[in-house]
């Protein structure tokens, strides 16, 4: 544990101040007690520096061409416009025509008027059901599941038709099992190779037809709903039904059953702490399961801490609430704005490029990442608003800008945080493989879990493992490089930068294997950039300016621990 009065390293700066309440994320190599809180430090601010004001004139200058470059090569007139315009649809901000050629976020961008009013029924519903609740009964928010389950039966089968019956099967199954196993030592077992099982055969019989039952069943095949593709988003569910299993058999091999605490409770303990066993019904559970803000979704929320929200006060502010929803708003208008002045996707899906230099081909994969990273935040963020609104607090996905990383393990504690809370829980996967007795194993096999979850293709699995091969080289800086050694060395922070540039380098990589170009996609990126000297010179360049803005995000970080600020993200 550093003391008080000396420098924290940017890694432990980045330990500590992604850190939303006490120990809430499981530390990876550094060991910062549970207790610790982000304190303002002694350092003196760089922000006046010569150093910095050098930094501000390269950020002056670099960020506009960042930004001009994707424009320019989304203009009408560039060269390569007719080999993407196909992809292009009406615009409605300045006669622009707009990229909405992402079938993944057109899903939710065109839903989005349907999204409002089924949570404004939602809403509407649930002030009904309140009005029959009697005043003097029920002070905590149970009353509230007979309605949830009521709504989402309702919305299940409007969003899959008849394949509703296809999901309500497999989430009995899942319940019997957990209730007939639960407290014994093969309960994870059943459970995880159950739900493996059902992932895997939804992929590989894409939901399954009732037609191959009998014939005589093919008319319901033909009530499909406005989501007829029910397995494809499957997978947030498979949590769910681990989290009740799993959290109903700790709660029967623990010695006791604590009362919840109906005070402030961090989500670490949230998820952690068990209900009496009758809180395991299956009326809780299906709530749970088909909780309508989160169903579609998340994010994740485990089955303790939900049970533990819905048995306590609602301290949400309806002003905390407005100020989530402002900053949703101008995520969506961002979002509006770069899919209307650059085109990155449609030119990534045609391979548009040819022609393109080194640096307009890497921006390219750079706005392709940042539309990555807005096209999951947005619907993150509009399904836990619907959430905050209806009084549960579930974690914010997105707790940085893609932008604003230097660290491996903090970008992925930061991006998807729900789900990597979840992994790193003690009762599902991090903890019970070796946790950081183990870093690297765990890892590895974490990350191949993630990238089958998401998608069993090899482009993911590739990613899973680039992912766990580009931990390494910080796991090895930390122990050769450790602060206590040599922070006080004024070389030290630079040599830090030098890993962070690393780092982002290997994290692009990986993100545009996984999630843009694929491996064939990036082989051809990196040719283009190191097979003649303009490639070599923007490359060397790039770093430069990586170096540049690590140095930033170091102070950024020093400045909040300054501040003494807990982000609430």
């Amino acid at each position: 544990m550093p003391s008080d009065d000396r420098q924290l390293s940017p890694l432990e700066i980045e330990d500590l101040v992604d850190r939303k309440q006490p120990s809430w994320i499981v530390k990876f190599t550094v060991d910062i007690p549970s207790s610790h809180q982000p304190q303002a430090t002694n350092t003196t601010p760089r922000w006046k520096t010569p150093e910095f004001f050098f930094y501000y004139v390269v950020f002056i200058l670099v960020t506009p061409v960042m930004v001009w470059t994707p424009v320019t090569l989304s203009s009408p007139e560039h060269r390569n416009y007719q080999y993407y315009k196909r992809k292009l649809s009406p615009g409605w901000l300045f006669g622009r025509q707009v990229d909405n050629s992402d079938a993944q976020y057109r899903s939710f961008r065109n839903n989005i008027p349907a999204l409002i009013l089924l949570s404004s029924a939602f809403f509407l519903f649930k002030f009904l059901h309140g009005l029959r609740r009697s005043p003097n009964t029920q002070p905590d928010r149970i009353y509230l599941i007979p309605f949830i389950c009521g709504f989402s039966i309702l919305m299940l089968f409007g969003l899959h038709g008849a394949s509703a019956l296809k999901v309500l099967i497999i989430i009995f199954i899942n319940y019997l099992i957990s209730r007939y196993t639960g407290g014994n030592t093969v309960s994870p077992f059943f459970l995880w190779a159950f739900n493996s099982l059902v992932l895997f055969a939804n992929e590989t019989y894409s939901g399954y037809r009732f037609v191959s039952l009998h014939p005589s069943l093919e008319f319901l095949d033909n009530i499909q709903g406005a989501y007829p593709q029910w397995h494809v988003s499957f997978n947030m569910t498979m949590l769910r039904l681990v989290s009740f299993g799993m959290d109903y058999h700790w709660a029967i091999t623990q010695a006791s059953q604590e009362e919840v605490n109906q005070g402030i409770m961090p989500h670490k303990q949230r998820t952690n702490s068990t209900h009496p066993l009758g809180m395991y019904s299956f009326k809780n559970y299906f709530a749970y399961i088909f909780y309508p803000p989160l169903y579609i979704a998340g994010p994740i929320v485990t089955f303790n801490d939900f049970v533990w929200q819905m048995r306590s006060r609602n301290t949400l502010t309806w002003k905390s609430i407005a100020a989530y929803a402002v900053r949703f708003l101008v995520c969506l208008l961002t979002m509006e704005f770069v899919l209307h002045y650059m085109y990155m996707v449609a030119i990534k899906d045609t391979k548009a490029w040819d022609g393109f230099s080194a640096a307009e081909l890497s921006m390219v994969g750079f706005w392709n990442l940042i539309i990555v990273w807005l096209k999951l935040l947005l619907p993150w963020r509009f399904f836990r608003l619907w959430a905050l609104a209806d009084g549960v607090d579930p974690p914010e996905n997105m707790v940085r800008c893609m932008a604003n990383n230097y660290s491996t393990f903090g970008f992925w504690k930061s991006w998807h945080r729900s789900y990597n809370l979840w992994i790193v829980s003690d009762r599902y996967i991090y903890i019970p493989l070796g946790g950081t007795r183990n870093v690297l194993v765990s890892s590895v096999l974490i990350f191949t879990f993630v990238a089958l979850w998401h998608d069993l293709s090899f482009k993911l699995l590739a990613w899973g493992w680039l992912v766990s091969l580009f931990l390494v080289p910080e796991l090895v800086a930390r122990a050769v490089l450790p602060q206590s050694k040599f922070g006080a060395q004024r070389w030290y922070r630079h040599v830090c930068a030098v890993g962070g540039v690393f780092n982002i380098l290997t994290m692009l990589t990986a993100n545009l294997v996984g999630f843009v170009i694929g491996t064939d996609g990036i082989s051809y990126m990196v040719g283009q950039l190191t097979d003649s000297w303009e490639g070599i010179r923007f490359v060397l360049f790039t770093c430069f300016c990586l170096f540049v803005g690590v140095q930033v995000m170091f102070e950024y970080r020093e400045e909040e621990l300054r501040a003494g600020i807990v982000r609430k993200c």
